[in-house]
């Protein structure tokens, strides 16, 4: 008996926990029925009632059936950046390609180019 009573008075201050959260990140315009000030008032005096008359009256959901489901795995916002990612990195490799074949061909003093040699600079 003891055991459901702690399991209950879990539940209970979950739910409470989570109305006063609630009550407290949502937009003021969308309390119904009091100001929201009233709504934490009355989730922090009136602990298990409060957060059950928030959650089931308080919070105007209205606004959330009516917005158009959006895909998750959307990321067309995001072409356009990776695109210009791509292309810079592309931009930036291409360049190091250059500047190591500049690297590559240039001679140091007292450096002698051997007949087997395929790139002049290239000692194996």
């Amino acid at each position: 008996m003891v055991r459901f009573l702690i399991i209950g008075a879990v539940i209970a201050a979950a739910i409470t926990i989570y109305g006063i959260i609630d009550a407290a990140m949502t937009d003021s315009s969308r309390a119904r029925g009091v100001s929201k000030p009233v709504w934490i008032l009355l989730l922090v005096l009136l602990p298990l009632v409060g957060a059950v008359l928030w959650l089931t009256v308080g919070k105007n959901r209205g606004d959330l059936a009516q917005e158009e489901p959006r895909d998750p795995v959307d990321f067309s916002d995001f072409e356009g950046v990776r695109q210009n990612q791509l292309r810079e990195s592309r931009q930036r490799i291409d360049d190091l390609e250059e500047r190591l074949r500049e690297l590559d061909s240039e001679k140091f003093p007292g450096e002698e180019d051997t007949p087997g040699d395929t790139t002049p600079g290239d000692k194996r």
